[in-house]
């Protein structure tokens, strides 16, 4: 029988994501395709290092120890290249030096592979090249450009931690549209208004639903095995203030989910909050956003939704300042 998809939380993921590209990067822009090739030939059974997305990838593999049977992962991690077969063995060399359980790649020689997401069940696409990352978001996919960012990873810690800024990542742009043309009060005004209507979905609302079901097996878990410590924790970190805040609550309840934390800062600055909580990976739509927020925990920029449009005022007010 075919190995199903439907009811994993799929994760495609680019080498870069995963991985510190930055030598072999160096070698193909400086010297070309065929010294790369070398270089990786020489190079094939020296590990790549670790990269800003490794301690988020290898704590969500490890939560498929509490799936019921081995067989049947939680969790499927497929690797999605740009390089050919060839060029990529030292990537799958690498993922099997660290023992991650990733055993399915595509490998598409200079093309990106993000139109294989839809047949793949994916529900998150990480990569470190931004405009693929684009062309997903683009045609409707779940996609996110992991940033150059400052962490120490305490592999002690078996937690997973994993922080979602809400507009444009979670919910759709509306009322950030409503934000960046009418201001501040209005945008409440709007809120409020609609506050029983849940929001429309954003990029990643599929990947935190996905999550949550995680959760939910590891409360199964637990009920087996009363010691177990539950892993995941959800966060929500947003510019969100009362009385905003309302309708984002009832949007996640209207989806079956709920987080463990929220952090409804109305202005304050995310960076000083996300280095207290530590998330082992955080998601944002606004690149402004996210310079504070890189320089103390692993970023993602989701660039979807009006503040990512072409002549977007970034340094305007808005609902997620």
């Amino acid at each position: 029988m075919p190995y199903e998809l439907d009811n994993r939380l799929v994760i495609g993921v680019a080498s870069s994501a995963v991985f510190d590209l930055s030598e072999s990067d160096a070698v193909f822009r400086r010297e070309g395709e065929e010294q790369y090739r070398e270089y990786q030939e020489k190079n094939l059974e020296v590990p790549l290092p670790k990269g800003i997305a490794f301690p988020f990838i290898k704590r969500l593999l490890a939560l498929n120890d509490v799936s019921p049977s081995p067989e049947d992962p939680l969790v499927e991690v497929v690797l999605l290249s740009r390089n050919d077969p060839d060029t990529g063995l030292r990537v799958m060399k690498t993922i099997e030096h660290y023992g991650l359980g990733i055993t399915r790649a595509i490998f598409m020689q200079g093309r990106s592979p993000y139109e294989y997401i839809p047949a793949l069940n994916i529900a998150l696409f990480l990569s470190g090249h931004k405009p693929d990352v684009e062309a997903a978001i683009g045609s409707g996919h779940p996609a996110g450009q992991v940033l150059d960012s400052m962490f120490d990873d305490d592999e002690d810690d078996q937690t997973l931690r994993i922080a979602f800024d809400f507009d444009g990542v979670l919910a759709g742009d509306e009322s950030e549209s409503v934000m960046q043309a009418s201001g501040l009060t209005a945008f409440h005004d709007h809120e409020v208004k609609n506050v029983m209507q849940p929001h429309h979905p954003g990029p990643l609302k599929e990947f935190l639903v996905r999550i949550s079901r995680i959760q939910s097996a590891e409360e199964s878990y637990k009920q087996r095995h009363p010691e177990y410590e539950n892993r995941i924790r959800v966060s929500i970190v947003t510019a969100r203030n009362a009385p905003s805040h309302e309708r984002a609550l009832k949007t996640l309840k209207s989806w079956g989910v709920m987080t463990n934390d929220a952090f409804f800062l109305g202005g304050i600055e995310k960076g000083s909050v996300l280095g207290v909580l530590k998330p082992h990976i955080f998601f944002d739509d606004q690149s402004g956003h996210l310079q504070s927020a890189s320089a103390v925990v692993p970023s993602v920029h989701i660039p979807f939704g009006v503040s990512n449009q072409p002549g977007a005022k970034a340094d305007e007010p808005s609902a997620e300042n």
